[in-house]
């Protein structure tokens, strides 16, 4: 093991979960929580900062600020403690309040929004609120994780590398869509790879990120309330939304095998879970990213309470009345799709300009 003396310095990101006996398909699972800021955001925010040093905006007196529903916030907490900034994360009511507290004993302040913006999300409101911040005092840096394009390079130079390097027979890519980072990332990469790679976007219902009408969406990490910045949908073969409920019920299915895990990796394996039953995935090499694990949610996923406060007495109840999570989640597909399940690889890769056909269906 390595001897570090910085905490940003360790990040694991050579660890898969094969989760064929839990999901019933082909499936691996990159963990990308195993660092000091417990989530995949480590790499985004250490690219972010880095650059914004590099560029000379970062000075010793500045005052970090980021808006995050948690993840990023946390990661930019530890990196500030580290080298010495202070850091307002500008969050909303839906962050988890273990992560409120573990970004205040790093040492950083967090702000609450509490009034939602035109789309019925919070997230309008956490920029606004950050842009006043910036406008009253220039010691504010604002790195914006929405536009800033080390969000999405961070994953083009380690997370697709990492999962090409293991998998270089790859044949499908399930990327959950927050602010897309990630998803561009990874998406970008394996444009350039020897091989065609088959990019599923996952998304929560109720987000606004590839269109459609804005829901309530109550698990922080996926979804966004506008359309992201960073997004470049040519680079995307199709997209499937997930409800909460299936995000939930996938959360406790893996939890019952000894894995706990993240609202967004439960969003994530949900619908790659989907996808697979749908396709012919016996052939296939299929891989999922998890950005998270599941201690910050034990006030809410795994929370009884909180879980029959918003969603009912049944959320984790299947058609026979058994509380085992289904095997298969049904998420709203946005994507193409057969009637028919059919192997649609391989496939040639679009060219960047072309958009990829899109076709609501359900499931």
């Amino acid at each position: 093991m390595p001897v570090i003396s910085a905490p940003y310095a360790f990040n694991e990101g050579d660890l898969y979960v094969d989760l064929e006996s839990i999901c019933g398909h082909p499936l691996y699972l990159k963990c990308e929580a195993f660092n000091f800021a417990g989530s995949i955001k480590l790499k985004a925010a250490n690219e972010m900062v880095e650059n914004a040093e590099r560029d000379g905006i970062l000075k010793a007196d500045s005052v970090l600020v980021e808006s995050s529903s948690g993840n990023l916030g946390v990661a930019l907490s530890m990196i500030a403690a580290s080298k010495g900034y202070r850091f307002l994360c500008v969050t909303d009511s839906r962050c988890n309040l273990s992560t409120r507290l573990l970004m205040e004993a790093l040492g950083s302040e967090v702000h609450i929004v509490a009034d939602q913006d035109s789309n019925g999300g919070f997230l309008g409101t956490r920029i606004e609120y950050v842009r006043s911040l910036c406008a009253s005092d220039d010691r504010y840096v604002w790195l914006s994780q929405y536009t800033n394009v080390g969000n999405w390079t961070a994953h083009y130079r380690t997370t697709a590398p990492e999962i090409a390097r293991r998998f270089p027979e790859l044949d499908v890519l399930f990327v959950g869509a927050g602010t897309t980072g990630t998803l561009m990332g990874c998406a970008r990469y394996f444009r350039e790879w020897h091989r065609p790679v088959r990019i599923v976007a996952v998304d929560a219902a109720g987000s606004v990120a590839f269109g459609g009408e804005p829901g309530r969406r109550m698990i922080p990490g996926l979804g966004m309330s506008m359309r992201p910045p960073l997004l470049d949908e040519s680079f995307v073969d199709e997209v499937i939304q997930v409800e909460e409920p299936d995000t939930i019920r996938m959360c406790h299915r893996m939890a019952r095998h000894g894995f706990l895990f993240g609202g967004s990796t439960g969003t994530v394996v949900s619908g790659a879970t989907d996808w697979l039953t749908r396709h012919d995935a016996r052939d296939l090499t299929a891989v999922a990213i998890a950005p998270d694990l599941g201690e910050r949610y034990l006030d809410t996923i795994y929370q009884t309470n909180w879980l029959h406060d918003l969603y009912g007495d049944q959320v984790l109840a299947t058609e026979d009345g058994d509380l085992v999570p289904r095997t298969a989640g049904d998420g709203q597909v946005l994507g193409t799709r057969d009637t028919a399940p059919a192997k649609p690889l391989p496939r040639e890769p679009k060219s960047a300009s072309r958009a990829p056909a899109r076709r609501r269906t359900s499931t």
